[in-house]
Parts: C-alpha cells; structure tokens; sequence
C-alpha cells in the first residue's frame, strides 16, 4: 500500500482564519455580556481589579466567559475547517490533533 501523498493547504485560510477568529471573539463576547446579564442582573462582569467584587464573583465570572470562548472558538473554528475541506478536499489541521 502506498503512502497518500500530503496536500498542501491553500495559503488562502491564514486569512479566512483570521477573520473567523475575530469574528469567534466578537460573537463570544456579545454572548458573554447577554449570559452575564441573566446570571447576575448586571450590565459588566466584574474585572480581577475591581476592589469592590469578591473573589467568588470574579472568579465566576472568568470561568463562565472562559467556556464560553472556549466554546465559541471550538465551533467556529470547526466550522471553518469543514468549510475549507469541502471547497479544496484538505483538512486545514493537517492529521495532527489538539489545539497550537
């Protein structure tokens, strides 16, 4: 059996990658805001140096918006790929696993 021979991905997703990158932290934040919002009735989340807010409040608050980014993330980046390798017939990952 011979060896499938590696494809080079188009230099074209560096910049569909970039945009849907933006675009992952732009759409994760506005839905950070709106969870914030039903969480605690509060238009901003609490920053690590408000003095005002406890570390529980702050550190809610990190993690909500830490999965969230996460999430996000996960999807549009997924997405994208799946979208690159319908139009060129390559995975943009290349058959490594795990994220950079």
């Amino acid at each position: 059996m011979g060896k499938k021979k590696k494809q080079k991905l188009p230099l074209a997703y560096k910049p569909v990658g970039f945009v849907l990158g933006w675009a992952g932290g732009a759409l994760a934040g506005a839905a950070f805001q709106k969870t914030w919002k039903l969480i605690r009735h509060e238009d901003d989340a609490p920053d690590a140096l408000d003095r005002d807010r406890g570390w529980g409040e702050i550190l809610l608050a990190a993690a909500v918006q830490g999965a969230i980014f996460a999430a996000v993330r996960s999807a549009v980046d997924r997405t994208g790929a799946k979208a690159i390798e319908r139009s060129t017939g390559v995975w943009p990952g290349g058959d490594k696993g795990g994220r950079d």
